[in-house]
């Protein structure tokens, strides 16, 4: 009735699927793409050796959940007992069971064993409802091996104490069982969705019990694109665990007065979440915004004393009167200040001498090192100016082609300047005369307002570039 009721057991669930099959009229098959990044133990022995066990269980002898093996164990055995051979045929009943063991087991112990490492690990094994079936499934597979070591144990009429071997492998397994189980019972950690949490730009968020702030948190450490797609270390841990690594690392820079910087919270375990501390720890964000109001005070005052260096320059005499004048100090990130019109922005034309450059539509004059300002002076002409390069150390003049008439000069921050051709739409030609490049270019620490320019732009046809100086 054992070796039956295994080869029955054995056999069920491909008998139930396929009437399930038959009567839904639904023969197509399930599969499902799990993507994990972690490492768990569990998971790494179950991906490097269970593609492996198919070569063996795709033999017909183990179709069926091992069916036809326990059938043939079970003739084993029988012809074992008719002929006298009783312990023959335990040692056939035992090998039987002892292979189904260990082609099934692992399939309940390896999840069970990544489950008590942690929920991050439970991700490996996809959604909780596979990591359930999973672990269930497993336990089923166990039933039919263990059915038959019950069929073919040996008769015993009194007490007989085990050895030691035997008395161990029993305690280890019951640890295990008290240690592992509960944890696999245990619901893995939530991770929410965007959605749930409300985080910018999808919706208000499901998600209760939790305030503005943790919501905050949780979508710049998980979905915050100015950090790839968050902190991705943190992608598998559940929100509570994120958020009490968050409050542990909070406290610990509250008492350095709030600086994500201090060496014990850049050493600590979590430092990883500093840089998300501002949505929710209220000593960090005051410190990061007095850090912010202190670079801003520099900046601007930094910017003043640009501008009064500039303003501190004698004011260029042209030696004919030009429609218009302007100055300002302009700055750039890379190198340039661009001179556009509408319809032609973001394609500079390439320099001549490394200074100018002119397209249709386009400007672009150095301006800076890479990075810094340029104290600019710009004159309008209706008619060719008197040649100047005298106190210059570069003079450079290109033609330029106005589609409309609107070109205008514009720096990185600060003024743009407006109304350079003055004639409208049509071919000028625009001069560009500089002082201070050598300065920015080989002193550590120029002075400020170190760099000149003298734009001058007035009609003319020729577009041959000309460097005078």
């Amino acid at each position: 009735m054992l070796w039956a009721a295994a080869a029955l057991t054995a056999v069920a669930p491909t008998l139930y699927f396929w009437i399930v099959s038959i009567l839904a009229g639904d023969y197509g098959s399930r599969s499902y793409i799990s993507t994990y990044w972690g490492s768990c133990l569990g998971w790494d022995i179950y991906d490097r050796v269970f593609p492996r066990t198919y070569l063996i269980t795709d033999f017909p002898l183990f179709s069926y959940g091992g069916a036809p093996l326990i059938v043939l164990g079970c003739a084993g055995w029988y012809l074992s007992l008719r002929s006298g051979r009783a312990r023959l045929g335990r040692i056939i009943g035992r090998c039987v069971a002892a292979v189904l063991l260990v082609l099934n087991l692992p399939g309940f112990l390896l999840p069970t064993l990544d489950a008590a490492l942690g929920p991050a690990c439970l991700d490996a094994w996809g959604p909780p409802e596979l990591f359930s079936a999973q672990v269930g499934w497993g336990l089923y597979d166990c039933l039919p091996p263990v059915l038959v070591l019950l069929a073919v144990r040996a008769p015993r009429r009194v007490f007989v104490r085990r050895g030691p071997v035997v008395r161990t492998t029993a305690a280890v397994l019951a640890v295990t069982a008290v240690v592992l189980l509960p944890a696999a019972s245990a619901p893995p950690g939530k991770v929410n969705a965007q959605w749930e949490l409300g985080c910018p730009g999808f919706g208000d968020g499901t998600v209760k019990g939790l305030s503005e702030a943790d919501k905050r948190f949780l979508c710049t450490v998980r979905y915050d694109h100015r950090y790839g797609s968050g902190l991705e270390e943190w992608n598998q841990v559940s929100d509570e665990a994120v958020l009490d690594q968050g409050r542990h690392l909070c406290a610990l820079a509250t008492r350095h007065g709030g600086d994500i910087r201090a060496r014990a919270v850049q050493e600590a375990p979590q430092a990883s979440l500093a840089i998300a501390l501002p949505s929710l720890c209220p000593a960090v964000t005051r410190a990061e915004q007095a850090e912010e109001e202190r670079w801003q005070a520099e900046s601007d005052a930094y910017v003043a004393r640009e501008e009064r260096a500039c303003a501190a320059h004698p004011r260029h005499r042209p030696k004919i009167r030009p429609v218009r004048q302007r100055r300002a100090t302009m700055w750039t990130e890379f190198w340039t200040i661009e001179g556009w019109e509408d319809g032609y922005e973001g394609n500079p034309p390439d320099l001549v001498k490394d200074l100018v450059g002119s397209g249709r539509g386009a400007l672009a004059i150095w301006a800076a090192d890479e990075a810094g300002s340029a104290c600019v002076t710009v004159e309008s002409y209706t008619r060719r100016p008197p040649l100047e390069t005298r106190g210059w150390e570069e003079v450079v003049e290109v033609g330029y082609e106005s589609p409309s008439g609107s070109l205008q000069l514009v720096g990185g921050e600060g003024p743009t300047l407006k109304g350079l051709t003055d004639r409208g739409p049509g071919s000028y030609r625009v001069r560009v005369h500089l002082r201070g490049r050598t300065l920015v270019t080989q002193v550590p620490d120029p002075p400020d307002g170190a760099v000149e320019l003298l734009v001058m732009v007035f009609p003319g046809t020729a577009k041959k570039p000309v460097a005078y100086k």
